[in-house]
């Protein structure tokens, strides 16, 4: 009897979640487009409490380049980086991703839990998530 090998479609992992900083720095390249890592310091610094040292910046962009999160092309000696995602493409492949992980850890309590929150919703609302979950 010969063994039959089945292919599987290999599904791309989701993109890893963010941590505080790293969604800092992501959101500041979300709405640049693309910065180097002294751009997105002073943006970032500009507004916070406590400046944080250019290294920090520095490693935060390669980790997220190494998540796959950021693309990184090299100017001379500098270095800028640009979103792999766009963020609304993120926060959907996040929240599929957070869904799947409930449900698949949860089952039914957290259909339940999801059911009864859409019960909640105003008619119009509920018509218009509806039509967007038949889109994907």
């Amino acid at each position: 009897m010969a063994s039959r090998s089945t292919k599987r479609e290999r599904v791309p992992a989701p993109p890893p979640p963010l941590h505080e900083l790293e969604s800092e720095v992501m959101e500041a390249l979300w709405a640049s487009g693309e910065a180097s890592v002294r751009s997105v310091m002073d943006t970032l610094n500009a507004r916070a409490e406590k400046e944080r040292a250019y290294t920090t910046y520095m490693t935060i962009m390669a980790r997220l380049h190494k998540k796959g999160l950021l693309r990184r092309r090299r100017e001379g000696k500098t270095d800028y980086y640009a979103p792999a995602y766009e963020r609304d493409e993120y926060m959907a492949l996040r929240a599929k991703a957070e869904v799947e992980g409930l449900v698949s850890q949860y089952g039914d309590v957290a259909l339940s839990h999801f059911a009864e929150q859409m019960a909640k919703l105003d008619p119009a609302r509920r018509r218009a998530l509806q039509r967007l979950a038949r889109k994907s």
